[in-house]
């Protein structure tokens, strides 16, 4: 099926390209959104006519997404989630996840302009794409952790698997501190036996 795109569409095309596309995709998807028309004669004539208001509008509305993401970009948001000691996630964190975390940060997001690579199933710090218009996009990150200072402790670059050495050494330190003052009054007992 010939269509006609009255916006930017990844992978297909710019604004005015008139496409050959499967029949469902421009059934289902392209002429339900407002995305394309078909492109009859006459549909082809009406574009050429509002052209010049849906580039307008276009423009605007990219110069709109532009702002937001120049704020968007680079933030950081914290997702607390339950996971096990060895740092993996008892489920995963969606795009509807991330689109509350930047929410309630004061951002407006839906959870289809979020888009994720693969599922997050493990704590850590992970980018995320924001497409916020056709042509513009922004990088976010989701710091997924335990509790908030578990959190601010991956903020600052450690990771969990570092942070579980560190208490696995410090329970061993303190473990041979009790060991070595167990042995020391052991050794004084029998001395004082001998005496």
């Amino acid at each position: 099926m010939q269509v006609i795109l009255l916006e930017r569409v990844a992978k297909l095309g710019q604004m005015g390209e008139v496409v050959k596309v499967k029949e469902g995709y421009a059934r289902n998807f392209l002429l339900p959104q407002g995305k394309a028309l078909r492109a009859s004669e006459a549909n082809i004539k009406a574009f050429e006519a509002q052209k010049v208001q849906l580039e307008a509008n276009n423009a605007e509305t990219k110069a709109e997404a532009q702002k937001i993401a120049d704020k968007l970009d680079g933030e950081t948001f914290v997702v607390i989630r339950s996971a096990s000691d060895a740092g993996a996630l008892y489920g995963s964190v969606t795009t509807r996840d991330a689109a509350d975390a930047a929410t309630e940060a004061g951002f407006t997001l839906d959870r289809k302009q979020v888009v994720l690579g693969a599922p997050i199933k493990d704590l850590g710090l992970h980018d995320v794409v924001v497409v916020l218009h056709p042509e513009v996009e922004a990088t976010i990150t989701l710091n997924i952790a335990r509790s908030v200072e578990e959190a601010e402790l991956q903020a600052q670059g450690k990771s969990i698997q570092e942070l579980a050495a560190e208490a696995d050494a410090e329970a061993e330190f303190e473990i041979a501190e009790l060991f070595d003052d167990m042995g020391g009054a052991a050794s004084e007992d029998e001395g004082s036996d001998q005496n």
